[in-house]
């Protein structure tokens, strides 16, 4: 059984930035729902109720704030303590389903187009979902056009039905990407709206500011100081009031600032953060910056408490700060000042922030905005996203966290950025093993690198492993055009560093193709005789600047090319670091002997000090350039499946078992057969004479497995008997098991033996971060020794399902080879796929196996499955709403 979402306060942001309150009214809130239907203006109230009886308020306060139960729903929201718009919605029986539910929304006057009824029906609708219901519909007045434009707006699948001057509006709750699209773009308005005063603040005052630059704080206004922040700057410190520090007068509280600053950094000990954020909010500050660390979970709840009832957004706590280079604005206590340029910036530590600053300020990339978010109790990557979205000086975002908050999320936000816009990450933490015991393969596949790949590489995201990495593809995608194929042309006028360039292409999975003869004919005419004009190209030592860039040129014209290297072991007969001009295409240099890993030259032209170093860039930039040019797929509407079926049955086991439980194997291969995904043909049997049966109505070869509780790997057990022929051996194998396992044998699998292929392990699991993953990879008894997977979040497009297969090491099989014919890839894909919205629509299903899944030329069949069942809390990842 699932269990239903509660309706627990949350805060969300209105259009404008604004921070709201959503959670159901009780008891207590009988007055507030009252007094609002009540204050509803003359027209307002008449749309709402169809008539003037203003009487209809004290009803609607009752029905709204009863006891919750199955059949009605309701939600308040409250800004600044003060109800400003409901929503509720009460099942509609006249349908004869209680999926149906019949809505309503009233909001204050004041409060219109501010996106409180819309934000209250995404909210509504989020909880009747975790509750069964499938459908909305209201009955509205035809002239009742700010009704009718919430309905519309909010991206459901409306259906509308005119009669006698009312609108019949009939809305299904589906999570489509229409639906989802038009959530994303609310989001992305508010909270970029709630941002400005964070980014763009007009006044900034800092809080704990010291006497000298040894404090964080004194740090944090030295940089604001120095920095060149044209806005109101101000120091508070009740210890030095009326000092003057770095030329700006110090007051003793933020009570006595001849003006509410918009920002507020904090950088006062843990014990008086909240009291500070609290002066902050009595003030009219509008964000925080909290630079202090080690707040207790207490103090952290206060902190937020404070912030969400002022509207105040929030960084850190523990972080090094913010910068927005737009502005001048460094309120940041890392040493230098970041140079001013073109990349976005976030991450947690603020060691690695400063590490950034300062490589890409070396680099000339510079920063647009840098966030270090530290705790993230507010402030996080998705926000830094949606701000680099619609900043127009930002062309490159860097993202360095270490953990996620609603990963879901981050990646749907970064999937959309990165249309327009790269954006780099760093795998932290690769080295930890998954910290969850598993009893599946699919379970123990999974740690948080596999989930991460697979988060990044969905969302388009180039994922480095080092930060070393991460820079040098920062400096390829900041001066250069990602490369539009793996087709690298490399020249060098040392022949050995060609080789090596050459190599270690290859080992990056790019390739070093053929230059077209044109070319090579030219380049054989302006190179000295003894120069190779094959690929590598080697000019000899003997050319200068002019002549090597002419060769440049050349090639990186040939159609065969979508990248050129340039490889340069310095001589006395020039610079040969000039900029290339002529070419769209990307052009990479190494300059063996430069002290830095990476240098910015002239025209964005990156040279690195290692062939190794520019091989992964550009094999990054191709990567990043090939999802680019992929069309957005969407998830595909998959025929032949029952998911009231697969309902039936989890709900069936979970009333058994409700802590959860293994799922005998009957109702595993019954719940697999309702998505539609292939299996080896079964019966059960309970005896020998009917796993007889069983077997000749299978015909052929076939095998027992015992169904024992507690045993989940049968090989190991001794649970599985196979290769079995005729009635006698049949007998003979089932009489073992019985003998071996006793009352504890509850039955037998007998399945027909499946024919020779590929294995491969199909798996799914509910990550308790990053939600349903599926998992792919070598099956069989040897998938944990092999230990080739990879894993995609659920639901997956076909693309999602084609990489997948390719990913690992067994693709290599399954494409085929002379001596091997290529498996049914199509059938492959569809299974993953439904295994993919199985689990996307059950989320009760934990842990799911099928190894060996066999790989034939003529189709798919799963031979082994295993199911766990566990009861899940719905979450809705996509629901708009603050930490």
């Amino acid at each position: 059984m699932t269990q239903q979402i509660p309706a627990t306060p949350v805060f969300a942001l209105l259009m404008d930035g604004a921070q709201v309150e959503i959670r159901q009214p009780m008891s207590d809130d009988h007055e507030a729902v009252r007094a609002l239907h009540e204050g509803l203006s003359t027209e307002s109230h008449y749309l709402r109720f169809f008539g003037f009886n203003r009487r209809v308020a004290e009803e609607v306060a009752k029905r709204i704030c009863r006891e919750p139960d199955p059949d009605h729903g309701a939600l308040g929201a409250w800004l600044d303590g003060r109800l400003v718009g409901v929503a509720e919605y009460e099942t509609y029986e006249a349908h004869g389903a209680a999926e149906i539910a019949e809505v309503a929304l009233a909001v204050a006057d004041d409060m219109h187009h501010r996106g409180v009824g819309t934000l209250l029906l995404e909210h509504l609708a989020s909880l009747a979902r975790s509750r069964g219901i499938r459908v909305f519909r209201a009955d509205t007045l035809a002239e009742n056009t700010p009704m009718l434009r919430v309905f519309a707006d909010a991206g459901l699948p409306v259906r509308q039905r005119f009669a006698n001057g009312v609108m019949d509006v009939s809305m299904p709750l589906d999570l489509g990407d229409h639906y989802l699209d038009a959530v994303t773009e609310r989001e992305r308005r508010a909270d970029v709206a709630s941002l400005e005063p964070l980014l763009r603040p007009s006044s900034v005052a800092v809080v704990g500011a010291g006497r000298g630059a040894s404090s964080p704080g004194g740090a944090v206004l030295g940089s604001l100081s120095s920095g060149g922040f044209t806005g109101a700057l101000y120091a508070v410190n009740s210890h030095a009031a009326g000092a003057d520090l770095r030329g700006i007068r110090c007051y003793a509280s933020i009570a006595d600032l001849p003006e509410a600053p918009e920002l507020a950094v904090i950088a006062v000990p843990a014990a008086g953060v909240v009291q500070a954020a609290a002066d902050c909010a009595r003030r009219g500050v509008s964000a925080l910056v909290v630079i202090t660390s080690g707040l207790t979970a207490e103090q952290g709840r206060e902190l937020m408490a404070l912030s969400h009832r002022h509207g105040m957004r929030v960084v850190g706590p523990n972080c090094l700060g913010i910068a927005n280079s737009e502005t001048g604005l460094d309120a940041t206590f890392a040493a230098g000042h970041p140079r001013a340029g073109v990349a976005g910036v976030v991450v947690q530590s603020g060691g690695v922030g400063i590490g950034l600053l300062d490589h890409l300020s070396r680099l000339r990339i510079g920063v647009s905005s840098f966030a270090s978010v530290g705790d993230k109790y507010d402030v996080s990557a998705n926000d830094m996203l949606m701000w680099w979205e619609a900043d127009a000086t930002t062309r490159l975002g860097i993202v360095h966290v270490e953990s996620f908050g609603n990963p879901r999320k981050f990646a749907r936000t970064a999937r959309r950025v990165g249309r327009s816009l790269p954006l780099l990450t760093v795998i932290a933490g690769r080295s930890a093993p998954g910290a969850r015991a598993a009893a599946s393969h699919t379970a123990a596949a999974l740690t948080s690198e596999v989930v991460r790949r697979a988060l990044f590489t969905q969302a388009g995201i180039v994922a480095t492993d080092c930060l070393g990495d991460l820079v040098d593809v920062a400096a390829l995608l900041a001066g250069q055009p990602f490369p539009q194929g793996p087709r690298v042309a490399i020249v060098s006028n040392a022949g050995g560093a060609g080789v090596l360039a050459a190599d270690a292409c290859v080992d990056a999975g790019l390739s070093v193709p053929e230059l077209d003869p044109a070319v090579r004919d030219k380049l054989a005419a302006l190179l000295p005789t003894c120069a190779a004009v094959s690929n590598p190209v080697d000019t000899t030592a003997a050319v200068g600047a002019d002549l090597f860039h002419e060769a440049i040129e050349l090639i990186a014209a040939d159609q065969n090319v979508d990248a050129v290297l340039a490889v340069v072991s310095p001589t006395a007969l020039g610079d040969l670091r000039v900029a290339v001009t002529g070419t769209r295409k990307p052009v990479a240099g190494v300059v063996l002997g430069q002290a830095e890993t990476v240098q910015m030259g002239a025209g964005g032209l990156p040279s690195y000090a290692f062939p190794e170093n520019a091989a992964r860039a550009l094999a990054h930039a191709w990567s990043y350039g090939r999802w680019r040019a992929q069309p957005a797929e969407q998830v595909p509407q998959l025929d032949g499946i029952r998911p009231a079926d697969v309902r039936a049955i989890i709900d069936s086991c979970l009333e058994t078992a409700p802590e959860g439980s293994w799922l005998p194997p009957r109702e595993t291969l019954r719940l697999l057969a309702a998505y539609g995904l292939p299996l080896v043909p079964w019966r059960w049997a309970e005896s020998s004479e009917e796993a007889v049966r069983a077997a000749a109505e299978l015909g052929g070869r076939v095998a027992l497995k015992a169904h024992v509780p507690g045993v989940v790997h049968k090989s190991a057990a001794g649970a599985l008997q196979l290769d079995l022929r005729g009635p006698a051996e049949v007998r003979r194998a089932h009489r073992w098991l019985k003998r071996r396992f006793g009352d504890s044998l509850q039955g037998v699998l007998v399945q027909a033996m499946g024919d020779t292929g590929v294995e491969v392990l199909c798996g799914a699991v509910q990550d308790d971060v990053f939600g349903p993953v599926v998992v792919f990879g070598t099956g069989g008894v040897d998938t944990d020794a092999a230990a080739d997977r990879a894993a995609r979040l659920a639901p997956l497009t076909e693309a999602d399902a084609g990489e997948l297969i390719d990913q690992v090491r067994a693709a290599a099989l399954l494409h085929g080879h002379p001596g091997r014919r290529p498996g049914d890839l199509d059938r492959l894909r569809d299974t993953l796929m439904r295994l993919s919205q199985l689990i996307h629509d059950h989320p009760e299903i934990a842990e799911l196996d099928l190894n060996p899944t066999i790989v034939r030329p003529d189709g798919v069949q799963a031979v082994d499955a295993r199911i766990r069942l566990a009861p899940r809390r719905v979450w809705d990842p996509y629901l708009r709403r603050l930490r």
